[in-house]
């Protein structure tokens, strides 16, 4: 069996050999044309032209999301079914600053080397592409888990660009629960010489801040609220009508960041008391915190060690951020491992720079190499069956009561 596996490993890397300038010219086609979260219809058309070239058809439209793609294959009969994920909208006013078109050539790329060695060794079981839109805020997979769209999957696989070289090359790191909500207050305008006569609507913004600051000290240690004004009037003699800002909350669980939206909430009413103006509050969907699935983690990091590049597991106690593959992780074992595209520790993610570097050699690199080791990884769950029964066991074990119930 080890040996064959290896045998079939081989394959793998030739297979995703033959398809490299491919796969970079998708990395880069998504880098130069960077769609906003729902928006991403070029990005969807270059991965179906991608997957197309090799005879592979994808549905777009998945799960009724205009943006969200799947392409699937079924070899033989019984076996798992393996999951790989594309993201690919970029960040407003930034573009790629997340990567998220690395995420994609890795994405396809595995899921066609596998598909490949599964078609020339007749490995039985299933292998989907789900192209997932609008992480940066729309929590595309927390819809498409809704809908159905991870119906079936027993395993889903993915990787994360970072940067600042092989130590921060993770495995098995997790991500806080994640949310934001906005609020507008209005009130009524009036001349600034008679405030009396008026309803101040950023009074109401600033009271709730200010209400905010006052809580931080009972804050839990993973608990972090961030909150922009967003509009708060049109002139210094004019009482402010209209006011606006949104909140980002993390928290270490969902069921704690719950808890501290209706922290936020309470603040609001009582902004509302204070000043008079009424309050229309717009929530975003919850990013659940993830639970990363280690030996599907570790084999992972065996096949990129196969590859020349090492990974390590996170430093304890590390303030980490949110991603909605934490709502796919509590119901199916899943990995979202990170591999580095910059040596550069100065440059860091969500910036013009990360950005740049996003399609610059190293990051091309990653595509290919990113490709190859999704692809074993999923190799090593369709013929290990030791490897799917510790995957699933571990994931029952890590993930809440809280949500076994069904909240």
């Amino acid at each position: 069996m080890a040996a064959e596996k290896e045998t079939v490993k081989k394959e793998i890397e030739t297979a995703v050999d033959q398809a490299r300038e491919d796969l970079i010219q998708l990395s880069h086609s998504i880098h130069d044309n960077p769609e906003l979260g729902f928006q991403e219809h070029k990005a969807v058309e270059f991965i179906s032209s991608f997957l197309g070239k090799y005879g592979i058809q994808t549905e777009s439209g998945y799960c009724g999301i205009p943006t969200a793609l799947k392409a699937e294959r079924k070899i033989g009969t019984g076996g798992p079914v393996i999951a790989f994920l594309a993201e690919y909208d970029a960040l407003p006013g930034i573009g790629h600053g997340c990567g998220h078109n690395v995420i994609a050539a890795c994405g396809a790329g595995a899921f066609l080397g596998l598909l490949k060695v599964m078609e020339q060794n007749q490995i039985a079981g299933e292998v989907k592409l789900i192209g997932t839109p609008a992480e940066e805020g729309g929590a595309g997979k927390a819809i498409l888990l809704e809908r159905g769209g991870f119906e079936g999957v027993d395993f889903a696989l993915m990787m994360h660009p970072t940067g600042g070289g092989e130590k921060y090359n993770y495995i098995n790191r997790g991500g806080r629960a994640s949310s934001s909500l906005e609020v507008s207050f209005t009130g009524k305008a009036a001349h600034s010489s008679v405030p009396a006569l008026g309803i101040n609507a950023l009074n109401a913004v600033i009271s709730v801040f200010n209400q905010i600051d006052m809580l931080r000290p009972v804050f839990e240690v993973q608990d972090n609220v961030n909150g922009v004004i967003l509009e708060g009037g049109v002139a210094a003699n004019i009482i402010p009508e209209l006011a606006r800002a949104e909140f980002c909350v993390r928290a270490e669980t969902k069921k704690r960041l719950l808890e501290l939206v209706e922290l936020i909430k309470g603040c609001i009413r009582r902004a509302e008391s204070l000043t008079g103006a009424k309050a229309s509050i717009k929530e975003r969907p919850v990013y659940a915190e993830r639970y990363p699935c280690l030996p599907v983690c570790m084999a992972f990091q065996g096949n990129m060690e196969r590859l020349g590049i090492k990974m390590c597991l996170p430093e304890p106690g590390k303030l980490f951020g949110s991603s909605d593959i934490g709502n796919v992780s509590i119901k199916i074992p899943a990995i979202h491992d990170y591999l580095s595209i910059t040596d550069d520790e100065s440059i860091r993610a969500h910036s013009a720079q990360y950005a740049a570097a996003a399609v610059l050699p190293q990051a091309d690199e990653i595509c290919v190499k990113g490709a190859k080791g999704l692809a074993m990884t999923g190799l090593d769950l369709l013929l290990d069956e030791r490897l799917r029964q510790d995957a699933k066991a571990y994931h029952q074990s890590v993930i809440p009561d809280y949500y076994k119930a069904g909240c």
